[in-house]
């Protein structure tokens, strides 16, 4: 299965999303974007779409708004993550919003601890 990349655009987009905290990461997830806190991811560019973590709370009401769905690839999309709906590109500050929120939610959670890399045998 080949994964859809995003353009430029989208990449500008999902750019201007992400606060310029310190405790933010933005680092490349299987050839896309993840932004993360703590470890843990709470928004990402897969193709063209930008996608969060909206938590249970917000899920509900995120995917009640026409153009939010899955986040991910077809048939296997990530559980947990919505896709934010593309119309919002002529309104980021609704996308804003939202990426604002699975911030915070995302920030409530516990760090995610990195497993050790195995060593390398010579």
């Amino acid at each position: 299965m080949e994964l859809p990349r995003p353009g430029e655009q989208d990449r500008q987009f999902s750019g201007s999303l992400i606060p310029g905290e310190p405790s933010v990461e933005v680092r490349p997830v299987f050839g896309n974007l993840g932004a993360f806190v703590n470890g843990n991811m709470f928004a990402g560019l897969f193709g063209p779409d930008a996608g969060i973590r909206p938590g249970q709370s917000g899920s509900g009401e995120l995917s009640a708004i026409e153009g939010a769905g899955p986040f991910g690839p077809a048939g296997r999309p990530m559980s947990g993550y919505l896709t934010l709906p593309g119309a919002w590109r002529s309104t980021p500050e609704l996308a804003s919003d939202w990426v604002a929120r699975a911030l915070a939610h995302v920030r409530a959670m516990p760090p995610k601890v990195r497993k050790p890399k195995p060593a390398k045998s010579r």
